[in-house]
């Protein structure tokens, strides 16, 4: 079941899709990508499937090899969101900085789209 804030990242998302926002379409692609990252288990920490002696150690049985994600709470993906803002606030300012003003001002844009949608959703924590 999808979070709030992954409902309202998809919907916006949607809509920029529709609209052929492909700025809009970055960002916020770029937001569920590192929710969606954020909860991979690290290779270290993930069960070791049994192996065959035969298969050249490939994982026995159907989905074997697969290991179950973590789940974020409300919170947490809050977090991960507003870690994107930041970068992106870092980024306007870098651009600012050298004088690209164009990708200073989609990178303000994306700051403005993010902060919008973390605005809309109640900052309760799960």
């Amino acid at each position: 079941m999808d979070s709030p804030l992954r409902t309202a990242l998809r919907s916006r998302l949607t809509t920029a899709m529709r609209a052929r926002d492909r700025e809009a379409v970055s960002v916020l692609r770029t937001a569920v990508a590192a929710i969606e990252n954020a909860e991979a288990v690290p290779v270290g920490e993930a069960p070791v499937p049994a192996t065959s002696g035969d298969g050249a150690g490939a994982a026995l049985g159907l989905g074997a090899g697969e290991t179950r994600r973590r789940t974020l709470d409300d919170a947490a993906e809050r977090s991960v969101v507003e870690a994107e803002v930041r970068s992106l606030v870092e980024a306007q300012q870098l651009y600012a900085g050298t004088g690209d003003r164009d990708r200073a001002q989609r990178a303000a844009a994306g700051v403005a789209l993010l902060e919008g949608v973390l605005a809309e959703l109640p900052t309760g924590r799960s």
